[in-house]
């Protein structure tokens, strides 16, 4: 793919082509700007409008634009002769795409809408040079992922001198780095734009080595993979966030109100509540399936961290990039493979982080994170705005933590569950997940009351409910087998029958 730094284009901040002609000699600038705001773009939402009086486009138009040098129109081919529709209104946002589009004079195909004299453009996407096909390369990929961001994304005012899509894209040739800077660049904060350049022209230069380059270039395309959003959010529904919370936790009333009144703050303040939260209580309780249901009541992807596994700090700082083998820390790998600066941390097992390490506890490199102040990997070597980052904590015991770590969470303790609500859990939860799972009928394996009695007793004194999903499946199993077997249309489980199995 070429570079636009192989092409000398020009952005145009006009109004009208009446006002500045003569300032530009040749060039002829036909458009509006307009300021939508809006995040999608549909045929009542364009993003581009061409004027159309004679009605010559089509609903999928293929052409070119002409190089904004000279004038911004669209130029298309009609019943074997070339026609030109002048570009009326553009959303300021994809002024750089025109220029990008036109300066190359890239085939495209417009998909769009007539509204009177006007023709409304909402999509665009790249087609070979007869005009026939729609290219399924990473061209097009890379023009989607463009538009995408320009219409989602948070802008950044630049400073002169600074300088459906497939979120799967990676953009990782030095050209499409280039493309994407002078396109989508404004989509970025301001320092991580600014860190982009300076990265680049390293990744171009000639004194650097191989190895460098690829750092560079590996860098880059984690960072140019992220969505950068702002830190406006949403407001909450309460009543929606109770439904996903029962759905994922059995009674503990006062533990599903404690969570909601966290992050309701968000309804007035539009921002993340200042500390995120800790989920403390004995294992297999549904601390995780909790944290991720925090992540869909904040409409957020989440990533998940488990603190067991992590013996050095630089696994989640990253390692420079003078040694060889340098590579990013899990929490930068997070923010690439969420694909977004948004985004709920789930941090497991905090309380597990092995503080016997050499170089000190690794958990303590949470606190830059945990702050909002940003992050920096040491591999990236850029702050990265972190007031879109909500952490969401699980620990079995809340002592092991430091105090440093636990002032920044809210703690909300999630005490184990009584025997009657192992019972009920049991039976509306654990056995229909287990049946479902197996693709089998309620019918096929029914547990009786004296056999969930025997269940109860034989996991005495266990916390949580992981050993009752177990004991589910077992019986399940047993039924299925049964069944296929036997020729039986289902097994009913009484109280000796369960003794028997589970002790098998």
């Amino acid at each position: 793919m070429a570079s636009i730094q192989d092409q000398e284009l020009v952005v145009y901040d006009l109004t009208s082509s009446k006002d500045q002609g003569s300032a530009l000699g040749e060039a002829v600038v036909t458009y509006e700007k307009t300021d939508s705001g809006y995040e999608i773009a549909d045929p009542d939402h364009p993003f581009l409008t061409l004027s159309d009086p004679d009605h010559l486009l089509s609903d999928h138009q293929n052409g070119d634009f002409l190089n904004p040098n000279r004038r911004t129109a669209f130029e298309f081919r009609l019943d074997g002769e070339m026609k030109t529709v002048d570009i009326k209104r553009i959303d300021s946002r994809f002024i750089r795409l025109l220029n990008w589009l036109g300066g190359e004079r890239r085939p495209i195909r417009l998909h769009g809408v007539r509204h009177g004299e006007e023709y409304c453009v909402y999509g665009i996407r790249m087609v070979d040079p007869s005009g026939r096909t729609v290219l399924r390369t990473a061209e097009d990929s890379l023009l989607q992922l463009m538009i995408e961001r320009l219409l989602s994304g948070h802008f950044q005012e630049e400073e002169e001198e600074d300088g459906a899509p497939d979120e799967t894209v990676r953009i990782t040739t030095i050209p499409d780095i280039e493309n994407y800077l002078f396109v989508a660049g404004s989509t970025m904060p301001k320092n991580v734009l600014k860190w982009a350049r300076r990265n680049l022209e390293t990744a171009k230069s000639n004194s650097i080595s191989p190895e460098e380059r690829r750092h560079a270039l590996r860098a880059l395309s984690m960072m140019l993979n992220i969505k950068w959003k702002g830190s406006y959010f949403e407001s909450i529904d309460p009543v929606k966030a109770r439904e996903i919370l029962d759905a994922e936790l059995y009674g503990m009333e006062s533990v599903k109100q404690r969570i909601i009144e966290t992050v309701i703050q968000i309804n007035r303040t539009h921002t993340l509540p200042a500390y995120g939260i800790l989920l403390a209580g004995p294992a297999g309780i549904g601390k995780s399936q909790v944290a991720y249901a925090v992540a869909k009541i904040l409409r957020l992807p989440w990533i998940s961290l488990d603190m067991s596994t992590i013996h050095d700090a630089e696994a989640l700082t990253g390692s420079p990039r003078v040694y060889a083998n340098a590579k990013p820390g899990r929490i930068m790998e997070g923010f690439a493979q969420a694909a977004t600066s948004n985004l709920v941390f789930i941090i497991n097992e905090l309380d597990k982080a092995d503080v016997s390490s050499p170089n000190g506890n690794p958990a303590d490199a949470l606190l830059t994170l945990l702050d909002n102040l940003g992050f920096t990997d040491n591999y990236i070597e850029c702050t990265i705005p972190t007031d879109g980052v909500y952490p969401v904590a699980t620990a079995n015991d809340k002592s092991l933590i430091s105090d440093p770590l636990m002032s920044r969470f809210c703690v909300i303790d999630i005490p184990d569950y009584s025997d009657r609500e192992k019972r009920e859990i049991f039976k509306r939860f654990s056995l229909p997940k287990i049946l479902k799972r197996m693709g089998m009928r309620e019918e096929e394996c029914i547990v009786g009351e004296d056999a969930l009695d025997v269940i109860l007793s034989a996991y005495q004194g266990e916390t949580g409910v992981r050993d009752l999903e177990q004991a589910a499946e077992h019986l399940a199993a047993n039924a299925l087998y049964q069944i296929e077997t036997k020729g039986v249309t289902g097994v009913v489980f009484d109280g000796p029958t369960t003794e028997k199995l589970l002790k098998m």
